[in-house]
C-alpha cells in the first residue's frame, strides 16, 4: 500500500518511475487476449481521454455504466501530461462507486491491428490492470475490456484535497500538452455525451477561471 505522508511524496517527483519494455507490454497484451475468442468483436470501455480521442475505428459506440470503480485523478503522469521532475495527474478507475462512460465495439479482425497501439498508450508504465468486466448499457450488458487502476503501482495516488489537486494540474505539462487541457477536454467530452460527473465538473469549473472555458450544457 502506498504511504504518502510527506510533501515530497505528494509532489510525485521522488517516486519510482520506469517505462515498460515492449516485451512487458506484449506479455500483458497476450495475457489479456487469452480471454478473447479470436475473431469475435471486442468492446472497450472509455472513461477519460478515450472518450474524446479513441485512436481506433469502431463499429458502435454506447453510453455505459461500470460498477465497482469510479473515475479519479489518481495516477501520476510523467510523460504525457507531466515530466519526472514535475508530474501531472491523469484519470484512472479507482476502487468503489461507479463510473459512467462509453463502450466501443471493435471488429474482431481489427483487434490484432489496434490493440498493440492501445497497449502502448494505456500500459506504458503498467499502471493499469486490463480486465474484462460487464458494463451496463441501454441495449443490454456487454463484457468490455477495462483498464482499472493498479493500486500497487508507485504512480497511484489516493484522493487529494481539491486545492492540492488543482495546483498539480495547473503546473504540469508533458508530451501531449498541459495537464489542464487534458482535464478540461475530458470534462467537455463527458458533457457533450450527456454524462454528469459532479466531482470532475467542479474541478473543471475552477480551471475554467484560468481561461479554459467549458461549453454550456445540461
Amino acid at each position: 500500500m502506498n504511504k504518502q505522508s510527506s510533501h515530497s511524496d505528494l509532489s510525485g517527483a521522488t517516486l519510482p518511475f520506469r517505462l515498460w519494455t515492449p516485451e512487458e507490454r506484449q506479455a500483458s497484451l497476450d495475457d489479456a487476449l487469452r480471454h478473447w475468442p479470436a475473431g469475435e468483436d471486442v468492446w472497450v470501455f472509455g472513461y477519460g481521454s478515450l472518450i474524446w480521442r479513441p485512436d481506433f475505428d469502431f463499429m458502435e459506440r454506447r453510453l455505459a455504466t461500470l460498477r465497482g470503480h469510479h473515475r479519479a485523478l489518481c495516477l501520476w503522469s510523467r510523460v504525457n501530461r507531466g515530466t519526472p521532475e514535475c508530474p501531472g495527474l491523469v484519470f484512472g478507475l479507482d476502487r468503489g462507486g461507479s463510473c459512467r462512460g462509453v463502450v466501443y465495439r471493435l471488429a474482431g479482425e481489427q483487434v490484432p491491428h489496434y490493440f498493440p497501439a492501445l497497449w502502448e498508450r494505456e500500459m506504458s508504465t503498467g499502471a493499469y490492470l486490463p480486465r474484462w468486466i460487464n458494463c451496463a448499457t441501454d441495449e443490454g450488458v456487454v463484457r468490455a475490456l477495462v483498464f482499472i487502476m493498479n493500486r500497487d503501482n508507485p504512480a497511484y495516488i489516493r484522493a487529494l484535497p481539491e486545492a492540492e489537486l488543482l495546483a498539480i494540474v495547473r503546473r504540469a505539462a508533458g508530451r501531449y500538452g498541459p495537464c489542464t487541457d487534458y482535464v478540461v477536454q475530458t470534462a467537455q467530452a463527458l458533457r457533450a455525451a450527456g454524462i454528469h460527473d459532479a466531482r470532475l465538473d467542479a474541478i473543471a469549473r475552477r480551471l475554467e477561471l484560468d481561461g479554459h472555458p467549458l461549453p454550456e450544457g445540461p
